[in-house]
Formats: structure tokens, sequence, C-alpha cells
């Protein structure tokens, strides 16, 4: 029988070996949405890249000039490129931060709800985070698109959380299950906003986009959605 360090210890390896998995970055679609909608919202003052990995989209805010301060987080070290301005927290993204709470106005968690365990206590910390006023833009697989339906359909599973996207997807969420999550942190009513990108069933290297031009676009024809909530004043 293992104790309970011994079970700690094989925890954090499978959660090192997930972080590894995903190679810590996301698509090129997932970060121009994000942008979009960090500019639609006007965004200023301090930043936090929770789910960082390798620093991509951390860089990308930081050279962006807009932002007061830009801080990353993530299991992973620091990457070396990453200017000395930018901050980083190395930590599990299961567990508290050790950052104080309303530290920033804006949390971006770019394709990282997916990675942890309980997706409340994820919204909880990202509420703590933040400052009242401030935005958290949650990004995650898509699983009301046409190709993650028939994949449930055809394989039982979603088509982001089949075997070979095991152990770094495990947590399988659909916009109700989102908006629920963020609500009873205390979040305000989320909107929604995909990324116009998408892999036809089947076929996931040819996109929707590219047979049906902007006609694809929206709930059934993203391979990812990005949910925006904002946490109240008072």
């Amino acid at each position: 029988m293992k104790s309970v360090a011994e079970g700690s210890e094989t925890l954090h390896a499978r959660r090192v070996a997930a972080s590894q998995q995903s190679a810590g970055t996301s698509d090129e679609a997932i970060y121009r949405t994000i942008e979009r909608r960090l500019g639609e919202l006007d965004a200023t003052g301090d930043a936090l890249d929770f789910g960082a990995g390798m620093g991509q989209l951390t860089l990308r805010l930081h050279e962006t000039g807009r932002y007061r301060s830009v801080t990353g987080a993530d299991l992973f070290p620091r990457a070396a490129d990453l200017p000395a301005v930018v901050s980083w927290i190395e930590g599990d993204l299961n567990d508290r931060l050790p950052i104080p709470p309303a530290s920033f106005d804006f949390v971006v968690a770019a394709e990282v709800i997916e990675h942890l365990e309980n997706p409340r206590s994820v919204c909880r910390e990202l509420f703590r985070l933040l400052r009242p006023g401030g935005h958290v833009l949650l990004s995650t697989p898509n699983n009301e698109s046409w190709r993650a339906i028939v994949a449930l359909l055809m394989r039982g599973h979603f088509v982001a959380f089949g075997d070979t996207s095991y152990p770094a997807h495990i947590t399988a969420l659909v916009r109700k299950d989102l908006e629920r999550t963020l609500l009873e942190a205390g979040f305000d009513s989320p909107t929604f906003t995909f990324t116009d990108a998408g892999g036809i069933p089947g076929l996931p290297a040819r996109q929707w986009q590219s047979v049906l031009g902007r006609r694809a676009r929206g709930l059934r024809f993203s391979d990812n959605v990005l949910v925006t909530a904002r946490k109240a004043t008072s």
C-alpha cells in the first residue's frame, strides 16, 4: 500500500507528464481570438496568463505594451526567452497560487481548464485573483462542434478527449457547464466567442472554412470556444 507521500509524488509526476504531453502551446486561431476579445474589452492594467505553458501567449501579451504588468503561471519552469520584466510563478494550477487576492485586472486561461481536475475550484481561484470589475478569458475545446458531436456518437467520447489526448485532457465541458461554474464562482453572466476554425469530422487536417468559407462560423464549426466573464464591482 502506498504512503501519502508516495501518492503525492505519483500525482505530481502524472501532472508533470500531462503538462509535457500538451507541449504548453495552443493553436494560432485560439491566440488570435483571445487577442481580439482583449481588444474589444480595451484591456489594460495587470494581466495574468494562467496556464502559460512555454510562455508564447505571455510574450505576446507583453509585446502589446498595453499592460502595466504581465505575469505567467504554470507547472512549467519559466521560458528562457521571456523578458526579465515579465513575472513568472511556477506552481500546480490544481492548487491555489501563492498570489494575494485581487492582484489582476485580466486573467487569461488559454486551453487550461480541460487539463485540471476541478473546474469549479479553478473558477473560484480565478475569481479570487481578479480585482472587482476584472475579466477572465477562458478557452477550451468546443465539445458542441460537429466534429466533437460526431466523435461522441461514433466513439463514445468527444474528439479532444480520446485515449491519445489522455491524461492531458481530463475535463470535458460544454457551454452550460462553463456558464454554471462561472456563475457559481461569483462572476456575472458569461459571453461566448468562437475561433471560427474547425476540422471536418474524419478529416481534421482539413477545415470547414476551406470548404464553406465564411458560412462556417460559430458554435458548430469551431474546434475551440472562448468564454469571457466579469467579476462584479460590488
